[in-house]
């Protein structure tokens, strides 16, 4: 009996240190589980808060430019006295960016009308500037194309037809004696080559304010040097990017203001050689993009590889100078490498292309941003779902790039 008692007490005392143990494990295993969701909701908040610092030492970088600019003109002398009704000028390279479809179609008034808007968002940019401006504001708009290419491209996608297109120009440059659509010609950068020098010879004078460029990117090697050469000269304050519709603004080198116009302008890549996917010419082709792949890619469309370069091994893809384009490589670039700001000649290994589609998955298609459907379908290398979900932690703040409706569908 007495062995039978210790027996059953001793399986008593092990039964409540079996339970107690248990009961302690699932109390730490709880307790380490929520140790994980808070360190991942902190790992969340220092990241949001490295990003906003990111932004306002960019916000600074900015400012300090401005500033630089505008102490210049302060300690001018001929500044001061001859700056008494001060220029704003807006350039725009047509071969680059255009107004968009509903605006052409309108033939003269859509000029005007053109004209208006545009000034209106400029004027509203200036408004929203904390700096006094003395003086009655000279504003100045010039726009430079290829006439043959603008039309043949225009009237060959069913944009517009070639008399809407010459009534839109005479409306806008009917609008003010101040507005001009000038003919460059045909010769390949010939708008380029004359907006460059327009920038240089503009920005130095002490009577401009602004300079509002569209279709002017800071990465391109015609524009590349002139940026480099007013930020030494602290004059790069007066100038300020205009923003289409489609733009990509991912790749910016300079710390140079922008101001959104895609109401207005649509990047308009001219190549009449070659039919265009552009939000004008969607309705032409719906289809997804086909063509032989590679890994599930659609493979670069440049023949053979004469040359061709192999991007540096100690930066990145993404700090390659300029970097590789994305739709070149992953499905068809609708720009062409004369037009493109992204190189189209690096040779890439599998790797490369795989890292590549990866990285452009992580920014949002901006037919679908735009909300327009995304004629690549499937084909397109760009994302149409945001990849942290409908549990995007920037989604809540309304700061997340996939804007577009049901890109944050599971």
């Amino acid at each position: 009996m007495t062995t039978q008692s210790m027996s059953t007490v001793n399986q008593q005392m092990w039964d409540e240190a079996l339970k107690s143990i248990l009961s302690l494990s699932k109390a730490t295993i709880k307790h380490n589980m929520e140790l994980e969701v808070r360190v991942a909701d902190l790992e969340m908040e220092l990241l949001v808060w490295k990003r906003a610092h990111s932004v306002a030492l960019e916000a600074s970088e900015r400012d300090n430019v401005h500033i630089a600019s505008l102490h210049k003109q302060i300690t001018n002398p001929d500044g001061s006295r001859e700056n008494g009704n001060p220029l704003v000028l807006c350039v725009i390279n047509g071969q680059k960016i255009f107004f968009n479809q509903a605006l052409l179609m309108q033939g003269f008034m859509g000029g005007q009308n053109a004209a208006q808007y545009l000034t209106k968002a400029i004027s509203d940019y200036l408004a929203s500037e904390t700096v006094q401006i003395f003086g009655r504001v000279s504003f100045w708009v010039s726009i430079y194309f290829n006439k043959i290419e603008l039309v043949s491209t225009l009237v060959g996608q069913d944009v517009c037809s070639r008399e809407q297109l010459e009534g839109f120009l005479a409306g806008f440059s009917e609008a003010s004696p101040r507005f001009t659509a000038v003919d460059v010609g045909i010769g390949e950068g010939a708008a380029d080559r004359k907006i460059r020098e327009y920038i240089q010879t503009y920005t130095r004078l002490p009577e401009t304010y602004k300079i509002f460029l569209g279709g002017c990117y800071e990465s391109d090697a015609h524009y590349s040097s002139a940026f480099d050469n007013l930020q030494s000269e602290n004059l790069l304050g007066k100038l300020v990017l205009l923003r289409s519709l489609l733009d990509d603004c991912s790749d910016q080198t300079f710390a140079v203001p922008a101001l959104n116009v895609e109401k207005i302008l649509v990047q308009q890549p001219l190549h009449p050689s070659r039919q265009q996917l552009t939000p004008l010419s969607v309705a032409a082709s719906m289809e997804p993009v086909a063509g032989p792949s590679h890994g599930g890619l659609v493979s670069p469309q440049s023949p053979g590889c004469i040359g061709m370069r192999y991007p540096d091994p100690r930066y990145p893809l993404h700090k390659q100078s300029p970097p590789p384009c994305n739709e070149h490589y992953l499905m068809a670039c609708s720009k062409g490498a004369g037009a493109c700001k992204y190189s189209h000649d690096y040779m890439l290994t599998p790797e490369q292309l795989d890292m590549l589609a990866a990285n452009a998955k992580k920014a949002p298609c901006n037919w679908l941003k735009s909300g327009l459907r995304c004629p690549y379908g499937d084909s397109c290398c760009w994302g149409h779902v945001c990849p942290n979900g409908s549990r995007c932690f920037h989604l809540s703040k309304g700061k997340c790039w996939f804007k577009g409706e049901g890109m944050h569908n599971t």
